[in-house]
């Protein structure tokens, strides 16, 4: 009965609770692998907050984009999120491969090496978990997988997006800069090259990085984040005028200060030509001080463009005011005397260079005169004392004129030389304007036989000069050489209470105009 027992009964038993597992095998089989998908799932979303937001030491397998040495963080788009994906896929396969291992290894301990029951019922439930485990892997990688596609399908389109973006905000930066009349960007006023873009300084008094380039790219679409992590805007357009950054010349031979202005408005260049003493650094502050005059009087807006033309300026109308005479241009290159004028749509840039006379007369000197390429209206000083003819024609009865006041440059010997540096760096002057400003008539009051005629009756003016100076070749060499000529007569004095003589009025408004 015992073998009976032993040998029948015990196993139609056995195989009866078998074939009722197999019923119940698939459901173990399922929820196994249901749970294992949770698992993963749930530790994919843990890895998923630790590379993209905690960012700790155990969620860095890649190292990061941005060097020690570089000056802004990358936008996202534009590297790290690249990045990021990579460190995912490579921690999400560590992580797939550890959790499916540790889950079949604790299996294999605990229902086939040291089970707890009866390996008859312990090695069957186990082959139900190996089942279970093994369907839970393959759709944990189906879904894990099509997350990670979803996922660089994204971090594709939103990079693509940023790009668009990017060259979308140069393409409307660069059109506003066309449209502002700086299709080859800003005149540097120190070394008079073309700068494309200014570098600013990070606005962080700690900081001070300097951003070579901070237009949208790789760095930021609409802000750039210094290394200190300073907000920098990415555009000038973005910049309010309390917000303007200190932009400098990209150059390196130059890197000076550029106008706190450049770029957010048309530039007017205006050289002013003329031998050494003939009036030049004298008419460019009458010039700015007729324009303050206007200003009060109704007149468009002025304000002085950087700390350096506003101390030049206050110096010089001390010196008008006095009715004294400036000093001699120093021969070292000049900065542009820099003012911003008007309001609103109306507001221009205005660089006014003053340099030495001696740079006119030699060849070598003046090519280093780089911003008369950018200039459409030229000014002539004319110095009637550094022509022979004033002096013969000189009322030896009338008052004495001070001849160390006078120019010692012959005019007709500066403009041609000038002219043809100019011309060698392919500038049309036939398409460009001249304003001869004949300087110092207020010296001339006394002499009637020299006395030029109305200060703005520019055919008068051109008669004189040709019949009285002798200057009829230089007269018809200018005619010949630009495209408009006007002759203005100007005195560049002011009296007790700072009003500038009436010529320079009419000489400026000529001048800046459109």
């Amino acid at each position: 009965m015992d073998d009976i027992v032993f040998f029948v009964l015990i196993p139609a038993a056995y195989l009866a609770l078998l074939l009722l597992y197999l019923f119940v095998a698939p459901v173990i089989a399922a929820l196994r692998g249901v749970a294992l998908v949770s698992q993963l799932l749930g530790r994919y979303c843990q890895l998923l907050n630790g590379v993209l937001r905690l960012r700790t030491d155990e969620f860095v397998t890649v190292p990061p984009y941005r060097p020690a040495d570089e000056l802004a963080h990358r936008n996202y788009f534009f590297g790290p999120a690249t990045r990021d994906l990579r460190q995912l896929l490579t921690q999400g396969r560590r992580l797939c491969v550890r959790t499916v291992t540790d889950a079949y290894r604790r299996v294999t301990t605990d229902q086939f090496t040291a089970p707890s029951m009866n390996r008859a019922f312990s090695i069957p439930y186990g082959l139900t978990l190996y089942l279970g485990l093994g369907v839970g892997a393959g759709t944990a990688a189906l879904v894990l997988g099509t997350l990670l596609a979803v996922q660089a399908l994204g971090v594709a389109l939103l990079a693509g997006g940023a790009r668009l973006t990017a060259l979308t905000l140069r393409a409307v930066d660069r059109t506003v800069m066309i449209l502002r009349g700086l299709p080859r960007g800003m005149l540097c006023p120190s070394c008079f090259e073309r700068v494309p873009y200014p570098a600013y300084d990070c606005p962080s008094a700690i900081c001070r990085r300097r951003h070579a380039d901070i237009r949208p790219g790789t760095f930021g679409l609409f802000r750039r984040r210094c290394a200190c992590d300073e907000r920098v805007p990415t555009l000038l357009m973005l910049m309010s005028r309390n917000a303007r950054l200190s932009g400098y010349c990209v150059y390196e031979h130059c890197g000076e200060p550029m106008n706190p202005d450049a770029g957010h408005m048309p530039e007017v260049i205006l050289p002013l030509i003329g031998g050494r003493a003939a009036g030049k650094t004298q008419l460019m502050a009458a010039m700015v001080k007729s324009l303050e005059n206007s200003a009060e009087n109704g007149g468009p807006a002025i304000r002085l463009a950087d700390p350096e033309s506003t101390t030049n300026q206050r110096v010089l109308n001390e010196v008008l005011e006095l009715q004294g005479h400036t000093r001699p241009t120093q021969k070292t290159l000049p900065r542009a005397h820099s003012f911003v004028l008007g309001s609103g749509r109306a507001e221009r840039l205005v660089h006014v260079f003053d340099t030495a006379g001696e740079r006119f007369v030699s060849r070598e000197e003046t090519d280093a005169l780089r911003y008369a390429r950018e200039a459409r209206t030229f000014v002539f000083v004319l110095d009637p004392m550094a022509v022979d003819a004033f002096w013969t024609r000189l009322d030896p009865q009338g008052p004495k004129v001070d001849r160390t006041l006078a120019s010692t440059v012959d005019p007709e010997d500066v403009f041609s030389r000038s002219v043809q540096t100019i011309h060698t760096m392919d500038t049309r002057l036939d398409k460009a304007r001249l304003a001869v400003a004949v300087s110092k008539r207020d010296l001339l009051t006394g002499q009637p036989t020299l006395l030029a005629p109305q200060p703005d009756d520019s055919d008068a003016l051109r008669t004189w000069l040709s019949e009285q100076l002798g200057l009829r070749n230089l007269v018809k060499t200018m005619d010949l050489q630009f495209g408009e000529v006007r002759f203005f007569c100007t005195g560049a004095v002011a009296n007790e209470t700072g009003q500038v003589d009436p010529s320079i009025g009419v000489f400026v408004e000529w001048c800046l105009r459109e």
